[in-house]
C-alpha cells in the first residue's frame, strides 16, 4: 500500500492557534529573528525539535499513574533499570534529567583540558559540554558524505581512515573516549551501519580507548540497519540493538527522543571505576542514583517508551512518514539532504538560497521565512549553530547550511505534513526575494539558543 497510516488512534487533542502573516511578522521582529525565542502558542506546526515533543501512549500514561516516588530504591527505578539493562546490556546505569546532563557527567569524569574527543559528528550540546571541559571535539565523517546530494545508505558513518590517522598521530592519553552518534543528527539524521560500529569498536580496542555511543535515536538507527544491511534483514529490532551496544563501553541517552517521553535520560557504562565517579557527580548535581533528577513516574514512562520505540509497525510509520515528506519536496526540486534520514528532513539552505552567503546565515533566513509564511518553526543546523568566533577573534562557519524539519513522534498527521510541503514549495518559488541576516548579540556557548539577529 502507498498510503501511510498512523498505527495508533487519537484519544486526546491539543488545539492549534491559527495566526496571520501580519501577526508572525511582528513576532519575528520581537524575537530578533530567533525562533527559539518564539512562544509555542504562536507556532502552527512545531518542527523545531523531536526532543521531548512526542505524544506518549496510553500505556505510558498508565505508567505515569503507577510511578513510585520513593526517594531511594523505588519500584519505578527497578523497572527502568531492568528495561535499560535488557535492551542495552550495561552493568551500571544512572538516570539523568535529560541527555545533556548525562553528557556533562561523562565528560566531566573522563575529559581534561587539552584532550581530544573524536566522533562521527558531535551535536550541539555534546560539543558544548566537551568544550566546557577545555577539550576539543573532532568530527570524522567521510568527505564524500558531506555532499548533501550524494546517495549513500549510511552517510552517518565515522571515517575509519580519519580515526586511525588521528589515533596514530595523537598521544593516546589525550583521547579519553571515542563518541559515536546514532543516528548522526548534525550529519543530517543519517544512520550508522553496524559494520561501521564494529570497525570503530575494533579500532578503539586496538588503541585501548573507550567507545561510547550517543544513543538518542537507537531504534531508528537499528531500523535502517535492518532495511539497508542485507545480513540483518531477518533480525528483530531488539536483536540489532543488543548487537550494536555490545560493541561499546557505554552510552549516553536523551530519552526525549527514542524513548518517546517529555523529559529524562541516562548514562551507562561497564567500567566500575568510571561508574563510581559518575555516581558521585550525579549525587552532587542531579540527585540520588535511583532517580537522578527525575520523578518515579518519568522513569516508568521511559521504560515503557524504550520498548514501544522498537515496535516495527511504529518504526515503519515513522520512517515512511519522513520519506514521504522528503520525496514530495524532491519532486518539486527542493534541495534536501539525501537519502532521507530517520527523524527529520534537512533542507540544504546553501542550495535553496544560493544567493545568500554563509556570512548572512542562509539557514536561519530560510527557517524564519517558513515561520513567516506558514507558522512552521524549524531549526537551523548551520553557521548560526556551529559557527562562531575563534580565540584569535576570527569568524568561522559550518561546512553545511541546513534547515532541520524534526518530526515529533506520534504528534502530527499526514495532512499536517502536506501543509508543510505546500509552504516549503511556495517559499522555494519566491526564494530570490529573500535577503540575509546578521548577528547583533550572541553568547559564547550554544549561541543559536539566545542570539539576536536583524536583516542585512
Amino acid at each position: 500500500m502507498k498510503t501511510i497510516i498512523e498505527p495508533f488512534r487519537i484519544k486526546s487533542v491539543e488545539p492549534i492557534k491559527m495566526n496571520s502573516i501580519e501577526d508572525r511578522k511582528k513576532i519575528l521582529d520581537k524575537s530578533y529573528y530567533n525562533l527559539f525565542q518564539v512562544r509555542s502558542n504562536d507556532v502552527i506546526i512545531d518542527l523545531l525539535t523531536d526532543s521531548g515533543t512526542g505524544a506518549m501512549s496510553s500505556d505510558q500514561w498508565a505508567g505515569i499513574m503507577r510511578g513510585d516516588e520513593s526517594y531511594a530504591g523505588s519500584n519505578s527505578y527497578l523497572f527502568f533499570k531492568d528495561t535499560v539493562q535488557d535492551i542495552f546490556g550495561y552493568k551500571y546505569i544512572l538516570p539523568t534529567h535529560q541527555g545533556r546532563a548525562a553528557e556533562r557527567i561523562l565528560f566531566s569524569t573522563l575529559c581534561k583540558k587539552g584532550d581530544i574527543v573524536p566522533s562521527n559528528t558531535h551535536f550541539d550540546t555534546t560539543r558544548a559540554n566537551i568544550l566546557f571541559q577545555g577539550a576539543e571535539p573532532i568530527d570524522l565523517i567521510d568527505d564524500e558524505y558531506k555532499n548533501t546530494q550524494s546517495i549513500f545508505p549510511f552517510k552517518g558513518n565515522m571515517s575509519i581512515k580519519k580515526l586511525k590517522e588521528l589515533l596514530d598521530n595523537t598521544e593516546i592519553a589525550k583521547v579519553p573516549l571515542i563518541m559515536l552518534t546514532i543516528t548522526n543528527n548534525s550529519g543530517g539524521g543519517q544512520p550508522v551501519s553496524l559494520q561501521n560500529i564494529m570497525d570503530v569498536s575494533k579500532l578503539a580496542k586496538e588503541y585501548n580507548v573507550p567507545l561510547y555511543i550517543d544513543a538518542c535515536r537507537f531504534a531508528e538507527n537499528a531500523y535502517f540497519i535492518k532495511k539497508r544491511e542485507a545480513e540483518y534483514k531477518d533480525w528483530s529490532i531488539k536483536e540489532i540493538v543488543n548487537k550494536i551496544f555490545s560493541y561499546a563501553d557505554g552510552c549516553t541517552m536523551s530519552a526525549k527522543k527514542d524513548a518517546i517521553v517529555n523529559i529524562g535520560g541516562f548514562l551507562c557504562t561497564n567500567n566500575e571505576v568510571v561508574a563510581e565517579k559518575n555516581k558521585n557527580l550525579l549525587i552532587l548535581t542531579e540527585g540520588f542514583p535511583t532517580y537522578g533528577g527525575l520523578a518515579g513516574r518519568d522513569l516508568e514512562a521511559i521504560g515503557i517508551g524504550l520498548n514501544e520505540a522498537m515496535d516495527i509497525d511504529y518504526l515503519n510509520y515513522r520512517i515512511k512518514s519522513i520519506e514521504y515528506l522528503g520525496n514530495k519536496l524532491l519532486e518539486q526540486n527542493v534541495p534536501i539532504l539525501q537519502p532521507t534520514g530517520g527523524h527529520a528532513i534537512y533542507i540544504d539552505a546553501s542550495l535553496f538560497l544560493s544567493h545568500i552567503p554563509k556570512e548572512q546565515f542562509p539557514g536561519q533566513v530560510l527557517a524564519c521565512e517558513l515561520y513567516l509564511q506558514g507558522g512552521i518553526r524549524c531549526s537551523e543546523i548551520g553557521s548560526l549553530m556551529f559557527g562562531g568566533i575563534d580565540e584569535d577573534g576570527k569568524e568561522f562557519f559550518s561546512n553545511n547550511e541546513l534547515v532541520r524539519l524534526a518530526m515529533p513522534r506520534r504528534t502530527y498527521t499526514q495532512s499536517h505534513v502536506d501543509y508543510v510541503i505546500e509552504i516549503i514549495i511556495e517559499v522555494y518559488k519566491n526564494r530570490k526575494n529573500l535577503s540575509g541576516l546578521k548577528i547583533t548579540k550572541q553568547s559564547k556557548y550554544l549561541r543559536h539558543f539566545t542570539a539576536q539577529l536583524e536583516k542585512v
